[in-house]
């Protein structure tokens, strides 16, 4: 997996006033747990751009004033008009212990069922793993070479090498299904269920899409 590098400043007050001032000056405070000790920091909202405005996931390793620590993103807060980042929360990761993080998916390979004129629908676009650092991949590639019409791939069906998925195995991560019933799905109404065989995989969309 990737890593990012960031120069932060520890912060010496951590109230909510002290927050607002650093936001007003265009910072972006921020906290790390998980280890010994929790620490709190900021820096410009420039810095995360890269790490944040992106589909890679990156091994974070943050310079707090010259104390480095290796981290991953847990969650971030945007302002819900601005979409300003207003607070980062990272959890810091070691090479000797397992981490948890969601992993983007590539699809591979080109589908037999999208030859034959079938629609793809892809529900996950990451999926949440379980491992250690110098394991995680840059992202999960599924071949769908091989997904005919009216198949479907589902977490239970996919392994990658000393990485364990946390998702729930019977959720649908990508299909391929029928034009006809691609435009049905689309114009049913929100719960309701199709009931012919050949729309079993119309079934399995909404199944998924409600777990």
């Amino acid at each position: 997996m990737k890593t990012f590098n960031i120069d932060v400043k520890k912060r010496g007050n951590t109230g909510k006033a002290s927050s607002r001032r650093l936001r007003a000056e265009d910072n972006v405070p921020c906290v790390m747990y998980g280890g010994d000790k929790n620490f709190h920091f900021y820096a410009r909202e420039n810095s995360f751009r890269k790490m944040v405005y992106t589909n890679e996931v990156f091994i974070i390793e943050v310079n707090i004033e010259g104390e480095k620590h290796k981290a991953v993103i847990q969650e971030i807060q945007f302002h819900p008009v601005t979409d300003k980042i207003r607070h980062i929360d990272f959890v810091e990761v070691f090479d000797d212990r397992p981490v948890t993080v969601h992993i983007p998916v590539v699809l591979t390979g080109s589908s037999v069922g999208i030859r034959n004129g079938g629609k793809l629908r892809q529900k996950r676009r990451t999926l949440k793993v379980r491992g250690l650092i110098r394991d995680l991949p840059d992202n999960l590639e599924i071949d769908i070479t091989n997904v005919d019409i009216a198949q479907v791939v589902k977490v239970g069906d996919l392994t990658y090498s000393n990485l364990e998925l946390l998702d729930p195995h019977r959720s649908m991560v990508v299909a391929v299904i029928s034009s006809r019933v691609a435009l049905k799905s689309a114009t049913m109404a929100e719960g309701e269920v199709a009931a012919a065989p050949e729309e079993e995989v119309a079934e399995e969309t909404e199944a998924g899409e409600n777990s």
